[in-house]
């Protein structure tokens, strides 16, 4: 188990909510009235707060939760300092803290961009993009990308000028890949150097590789993401703060809906 916080906000829900049953459950057993000038000071906290916390606790664990975009290996999709949300149901509803799923719903596809528990450390979350599903072939050689043989069409869209802490990919050249029908852009690098290979999909498992693709930590590296590391599916941009851009908000990327 991870003590993420989910697990303190799971812990302080029951904590107040504990409280403050526990309180009313002893007044009624007494024969007395709630008055909420007479109650406890601890009791009066417990009361404001486990309403709060709850409506948190749910919403965050089967609706939606904010994640900020810490580095560059989504770029061009995703900057530094963009907030997104990530769909906490579409690939199943699952207990919070010990992430155990309860409903199945979708399966990942094809050029969903997902957060998922890294591998190698489940307690860092990650976000990249679906390559590869169960039983997939792939093969990523002289910066192309094959899917069970067959290309990714690729179509070059000039050259990257980056901004903010993404400066430093200016020159790459950015392509509009096209993954079985979805198109995202991704950067390259004429002369750079990143692991290529060819990669079988086990069943239960997703290949997972960055926009970014000579500047990524992805599926390359360290293998697949198992399915019961999966958050959920990133799909709207609500704000983008880019501290190195002297905290100027990027407003021209909010409301943007990731594909």
């Amino acid at each position: 188990m991870d003590f993420d916080f989910s697990f303190f906000l799971l812990i302080g829900t029951v904590i107040t909510g504990a409280l403050w049953g526990g309180y009313l459950f002893l007044l009624k057993s007494k024969g007395e009235v709630f008055d909420e000038a007479n109650e406890p000071v601890a009791i009066e906290y417990a009361r404001s707060f486990f309403p709060i916390l709850l409506i948190v606790l749910l919403l965050r664990s089967f609706l939606a939760e904010p994640f900020r975009i810490p580095s560059g290996s989504m770029m061009p999709t995703l900057l530094v300092g963009d907030f997104i949300l990530v769909n906490k149901f579409t690939y199943g509803i699952r207990l919070p803290v010990i992430n155990k799923k309860i409903v199945p719903l979708n399966e990942p596809k094809r050029g969903d961009i997902v957060v998922f528990r890294f591998p190698k450390d489940p307690s860092v979350d990650y976000i990249k993009r679906v390559i590869g599903i169960p039983g997939d072939h792939i093969t990523y050689e002289n910066k192309k990308l094959w899917v069970n043989g067959q290309p990714a069409g690729q179509v070059s869209l000039g050259r990257y000028q980056g901004v903010g802490q993404g400066q430093d990919m200016t020159g790459a050249e950015q392509l509009l890949e096209n993954l079985n029908g979805v198109e995202h852009s991704i950067l390259v690098r004429e002369g750079a150097m990143s692991a290529e290979g060819v990669y079988v999909v086990p069943e239960g498992h997703y290949f997972v590789m960055g926009d970014n693709r000579d500047n990524s930590n992805d599926g390359r590296y360290w293998g697949m993401v198992p399915e019961e590391n999966l958050v959920g599916k990133a799909f709207f941009i609500w704000m983008s703060w880019d501290w190195d851009t002297k905290g100027v908000i990027g407003f021209d990327r909010i409301g943007t809906l990731l594909q």
